[in-house]
């Protein structure tokens, strides 16, 4: 059987992410119907390195064709967020006396992608002009912030301009099973339908 794109080398797999996104049918959300132009783009998890040198030599050559991406980092966000809100000393002092569920209330009480995360996202839009978003860190944030959640809640504010989530997993389409997220091949990240993998669009 053909490996999917997601499976061919990374060479290859960067030439058809920089012909996709430089595209002006891409960038103009042409060929999506009324969707969000939401985009995931899955690796396996093993190569999130490689993935995150990727990125940043994408970047690099986009901005050199004069496409602007906006590249955000949920873990590096969430750190901001709870260091601006005063609370990031506390957490590392509690941690070693909390158990991971306690954690886990913890962070997804503080982190709740819906009050403080999607709204953190946004006012980084509204900062400037850009072609494109970037969202990568998931894996970092996992269990605490989910995919599914912060692509529900953000595609009221998102909606303009494409979004393209690295993430480290599949994303799977099936007439029977719809589309959904599994996290480092491994975890149901739930059922997202609203999304595209870049890798099946053509320019």
């Amino acid at each position: 059987m053909a490996r999917s794109m997601a499976e061919q080398p990374l060479e290859e797999r960067f030439e058809h992410l920089e012909t996709v996104i430089a595209s002006d049918r891409f960038r103009q959300r042409q060929g999506l119907g009324n969707e969000v132009p939401f985009f995931i783009c899955p690796f396996p998890a093993g190569e999130a390195i490689a993935m995150a040198g990727l990125q940043h030599r994408l970047e690099n050559s986009l901005d050199r064709q004069g496409v602007r991406v906006l590249s955000l980092n949920l873990y590096d966000l969430c750190i901001e967020m709870l260091t601006e809100r005063e609370i990031w000393d506390q957490v590392l002092a509690m941690e070693t006396d909390l158990s991971k569920a306690e954690l886990q209330e913890l962070f997804q009480g503080v982190l709740d992608p819906e009050v403080y995360l999607v709204p953190k996202i946004t006012e980084y839009l509204n900062r400037g002009e850009y072609d494109v978003l970037f969202l990568a860190g998931v894996g970092e944030v996992f269990p605490y912030i989910r995919s599914h959640t912060v692509l529900n809640n953000l595609q009221s504010y998102a909606k303009e301009k494409p979004t393209v989530l690295f993430f480290p997993g599949k994303y799977n389409h099936s007439l029977e099973r719809g589309a959904s997220l599994e996290l480092f091949g491994l975890f149901q990240d739930d059922r997202y339908y609203r999304a595209f993998n870049i890798y099946d669009y053509q320019v």
